[in-house]
């Protein structure tokens, strides 16, 4: 017998009530029964950054999170930052920068370096090599994110981006 808990959600600005599984990642919730594909899985295990929402306004690895743990509390995807059509101004700048190759990684990237620039709206290089280096790219060699983090930071990005608009998909 599954062990089903009714939760209530806001992603993205809007608010979902629905049942979950208790064994169920928030990672899955999002993906599978709330239609949000941005949140990616890779490793599973915490390790690659891949799955990184923000929680409240934190980032936080959603493979490691249940989906029952986000009852009432507000969740923030990839697709809160912008529209295939209308980029946000930090996807902008990992497209403009080369911050991105095959993109498996760049959803946990651009949810990671969102809260930063939040919390850090004028960051040093080493302040940005240092969070970059919590999520896992095997493709770009981190300069290309690098430069668009900088870019996005000398732009102002961090100045309220990508608080909570529910905007559809994109990234």
């Amino acid at each position: 017998m599954t062990d089903v808990h009714a939760i209530r959600v806001t992603v993205n600005g809007t608010e979902h009530e629905l049942a979950v599984e208790s064994r169920r990642t928030l990672a899955d919730v999002l993906r599978h029964d709330l239609a949000y594909p941005g949140t990616h899985i890779g490793c599973e295990h915490g390790i690659c950054g891949a799955c990184t929402v923000l929680v409240d306004g934190l980032p936080a690895r959603s493979c490691l999170m249940f989906g029952v743990q986000a009852d009432g509390r507000s969740v923030e995807t990839v697709e809160s930052l912008g529209t295939p059509d209308e980029l946000g101004p930090l996807q902008q700048a990992f497209t403009d920068q080369h911050g991105l190759q095959c993109g498996f990684c760049t959803p946990g990237f651009l949810m990671l370096i969102t809260a930063f620039l939040r919390e850090t709206p004028s960051p040093t290089d080493e302040e940005i090599r240092e969070v970059i280096a919590s999520n896992l790219c095997r493709c770009t060699g981190y300069q290309g994110i690098l430069r668009a983090v900088r870019a996005a930071a000398d732009m102002g990005a961090g100045a309220g981006a990508g608080a909570g608009a529910d905007v559809g998909a994109g990234g």
